[in-house]
């Protein structure tokens, strides 16, 4: 299977740098980047000057670079074939979304579509975020906060233009938005490859890593947490950690601080957590249900099931309306079942979702 990996981010963030590096540098790796013909900040210019109407160019370091000029199931569909062909040799893909895309159909593409699925697997989302514009991107922009949402790894650049403090504020928010990206800093698109590469953001056996910080915010008492904290008491703990203007956020723009309670009112996350096991169809029937109904609005939902009459931990993950759920390794001896579920979309009902799935355990 050839491992995509979808790269979104704001103009101006710094993805063409990171691009231009790719298909520059000798990193050994033969990598396909499919570019979305869009915007000022299109890598052709520079790189591919030549004007052949051929859609795909091979470079000097091994890479091969090609254009949507139709649909990306089309271009993916002919790359393959080339490939099969022996045409064209690549071990991977990049895809460029647009500035303003919504990462979400991308992603879809590699579970909808039978022959694409069956040959590409759909690595991670990397998000790039620009520190120096990124507050104000996502204050402005919905799709910037979908892009956000939907990352398995963010990674911010131009933080040599900012304070630690607005680093810092830029950072938590990125965490309540997402708090199973992680976030690294880039100095001119200059990353590892590796870090870029072989995510494994959608790969149902990786472990479900959450942010420490935002867990911490959400549930004070996260080490002895009980079911029933959840509802109520935990709304307020989780919000005064929202307000944070003594976090260096406030400095000459204090009118931000009434909203910024609400910084990401549009997309945030919420983690579910039990000891109780849960009682299969049940949680089937009601997962099912939350997807029928919220699915445009739910990015990214990762979790770690304990089920009843299971001695294997169930490990499930989902984007929008696509679930997918397989059998972990067992619980170990010493090792205490629990839950631990995390969703992340735009204007999620919390409450709602988290007491649908108290409803789904074992009630004793």
């Amino acid at each position: 299977m050839i491992p995509v990996t979808v790269l979104t981010g704001f103009l101006g963030a710094g993805k063409t740098t990171l691009l231009k590096r790719i298909l520059t540098e000798h990193h050994g790796n033969r990598i396909a980047v499919i570019e979305n013909e869009f915007g000022p900040e299109s890598i052709d210019n520079e790189l591919l000057v030549q004007d052949s109407d051929e859609q795909i160019i091979e470079l000097s370091n091994g890479c091969v670079c090609c254009t949507i000029r139709g649909d990306l199931l089309n271009t993916l569909t002919d790359l393959k074939n080339r490939r099969q062909s022996g045409e064209l040799s690549f071990e991977r893909v990049i895809i460029e979304t647009t500035g303003v895309a919504n990462p979400g159909p991308v992603c879809q593409t590699f579970f909808m579509d039978d022959s694409v699925a069956a040959f590409y697997r759909l690595d991670a989302v990397i998000a790039v975020v620009d520190a120096k514009h990124g507050m104000d991107t996502l204050d402005t922009q919905p799709e910037a906060q979908k892009q956000v949402g939907f990352a398995d790894r963010i990674l911010v650049s131009k933080k040599d233009l900012v304070t630690d403090q607005e680093y810092e504020a830029l950072r938590h928010r990125l965490i309540r938005m997402n708090p199973r990206a992680e976030i690294l800093p880039v100095h001119f698109g200059e990353v590892e490859i590796n870090k870029v590469l072989d995510v494994s953001g959608f790969n149902l056996n990786t472990i479900l890593d959450i942010d420490p910080e935002f867990l911490k915010e959400e549930h004070p008492d996260a080490a002895h947490d009980h079911d029933h904290d959840h509802g109520h008491g935990h709304d307020h703990g989780h919000d005064h950690g929202h307000d944070h203007g003594h976090d260096g956020h406030h400095h000459g723009h204090d009118h931000h601080d009434h909203h910024h309670a609400h910084h990401d009112d549009e997309i945030g996350a919420f983690v579910f957590k039990s000891d109780k096991p849960f009682i299969p169809e049940r949680l089937e029937e009601f997962l099912s249900g939350v997807v029928q109904v919220f699915g445009p609005d739910l990015y990214r939902y990762k979790g770690i099931l304990y089920m009843k009459g299971m001695r294997q931990r169930m490990i499930f993950q989902g984007v929008h309306m696509l679930m997918g759920a397989e059998p972990g390794k067992p619980w170990g001896a010493k090792e205490k079942p629990s839950n631990t579920m995390v969703f992340i979309g735009r204007k999620l009902p919390k409450d709602v979702i988290l007491n649908g799935l108290n409803q789904c355990l074992v009630q004793k």
